[in-house]
């Protein structure tokens, strides 16, 4: 068998200070991200291939910048086949998510940094890889937004503001062709110190552009996953805005809303069966 070929990394900055630290560290290659030992590793369940790192580099003005390291071993090859379909090529899933933050942020989705990426492989399917990105600011709605929206719930314009951030970067994805399809409010992060209109979305490994005439169905999919998700007061008071904002035309809203809420609801009930099945598992182990 031929040894493993490593493709160009893909630089996403221009920050040359940042760019020597990177190179220091051995961050600009496949193998020196691999062999790099630095950081804290961020584990959770279900990472399987792969693994995240948190890190802090100077950049130009001397600060530490926070990135985030994902290596990627080579994943099981059904993904990596819907890949290469949807793609038109063998692609890994960390120049894949490169890719689609530099389609997202040209789209003017406000989401993070893409700093650099590489993978390599054997005859283009790719056997390892990496990708280095920029953190973005404040916390993800899933566990400050309970908190914010008591807080400022009979704030009309801080609700207004909030919810038009929103739709515009869930427009901006949506419009320019891409779906998310894991907008849950675990990947919308809020800035409470810049302000509610400060939103992000972030996490776009999955992100991809639909065929036209499927394309209605992934975009209530994706927001039947924000409609599940977020926090049930800011639903109650903003949602109906935020619809009608996002589709502009009141005559749509009623259609949408229906298969939303249908989305929402099958997501609803494949999460009680998970909890239930690991109930029963926890049950028998013991």
């Amino acid at each position: 068998m031929s040894a493993p070929c490593a493709e160009p990394v893909c630089i996403g900055v221009t920050d040359a200070a940042l760019l020597a630290a990177l190179r220091e560290r051995g961050l600009d290659s496949v193998a020196g991200a691999f062999a790099f030992a630095g950081g804290e590793d961020l584990g959770k369940p279900g990472l399987g291939h792969r693994r995240r790192t948190r890190l802090r580099v100077p950049d130009a003005s001397g600060r530490p910048r926070e990135l985030y390291l994902k290596r990627y071993r080579r994943e099981p090859l059904l993904p990596a086949i819907r890949r290469c379909l949807r793609a038109g090529r063998w692609q890994g899933p960390g120049r894949a998510e490169f890719e689609n933050i530099v389609a997202a942020r040209f789209a003017g989705v406000p989401t993070m940094e893409p700093i650099v990426c590489g993978e390599e492989g054997w005859e283009g399917w790719p056997r390892r890889g990496y990708l280095i990105v920029g953190s973005v600011p404040g916390e993800a709605v899933e566990r400050c937004g309970e908190a914010f929206f008591a807080e400022h719930g009979e704030d009309a314009e801080a609700m207004a503001a909030f919810t038009g951030a929103l739709v515009k970067a869930v427009r901006a994805m949506h419009r320019a062709g891409y779906v998310h399809r894991d907008l849950y409010a675990a990947h919308v992060f809020l800035d409470r110190e810049q302000g509610p209109g400060a939103v992000y979305l972030i996490d776009l490994a999955r992100m991809f552009p639909p065929v036209s005439r499927r394309r209605k169905r992934w975009m209530c999919r994706d927001l039947g996953q924000l409609y599940y998700s977020m926090p049930r007061l800011w639903i109650r008071r903003c949602w109906d805005a935020f619809l009608l904002a996002y589709l502009d035309d009141p005559a749509d809203v009623a259609s949408w809303q229906r298969e939303i809420v249908r989305r929402a609801e099958s997501i609803r009930r494949r999460t009680v069966r998970r909890r239930r099945r690991g109930r029963e598992r926890k049950t028998e182990a013991t």
